[in-house]
């Protein structure tokens, strides 16, 4: 609220008027401070918030519980809230289509930009398609002091380094002495 809306409260002794309201206070203004006002003293003397007006917890309060009163006034400023804000967006479509459509989509708009940076970091399926090119094929080469290597297109043989020669084998147990002909 305006620093002015409470000045206007306060110096009214929480009875202020629209018609006190100084300029550039709004009843609207003026009501919320109201409303702040009742629900803080109705509450001072209950430890708990009130519960959801018409939700069961609020219903089984007693008819003189002050919370019951605090979430119907609660309630109330939340209504005029929204319909003060629904009557505002309804102005400005009237007034400034480009503006409402700006505020009304933009946070529609901020999500879509996220998303598109995020897709535009992804790769095209055509970028995929040209990394998937496969070069040249690689000798299947045995290396000292490592296990044997399964040879491509040759199931269950594998290529050894028998005495510094490359020798497949039709088994992948170590050969550590001179290579066999098979």
């Amino acid at each position: 609220m305006a620093g002015a809306s409470a000045e206007v409260l306060a110096a009214s002794g929480g009875t202020a008027r629209a018609s006190v309201a100084p300029p550039g206070v709004s009843p609207g203004e003026v009501a919320a401070l109201w409303a702040s006002a009742q629900v803080t003293s109705l509450l001072k003397a209950v430890e708990d918030l009130p519960p959801a007006y018409g939700s069961l917890a609020w219903l089984r309060l007693t008819p003189g519980d002050p919370r019951k009163v605090a979430a119907i006034i609660t309630a109330a400023e939340q209504h005029r809230r929204h319909a003060d804000e629904e009557a505002r967006l309804d102005r400005l479509a009237e007034e400034d289509p480009e503006a409402y459509r700006r505020e009304i989509y933009a946070d529609a708009n901020a999500y879509a930009a996220s998303l598109a940076r995020d897709v535009a970091r992804r790769p095209t399926a055509e970028e995929i398609r040209r990394r998937a090119v496969l070069g040249p094929a690689r000798d299947v080469l045995a290396t000292a002091g490592w296990p044997p290597v399964a040879i491509p297109g040759r199931p269950s043989w594998y290529r050894h380094l028998v005495d510094g020669r490359q020798v497949d084998l039709p088994t992948n147990a170590p050969q550590d002495g001179p290579a066999r002909d098979h």
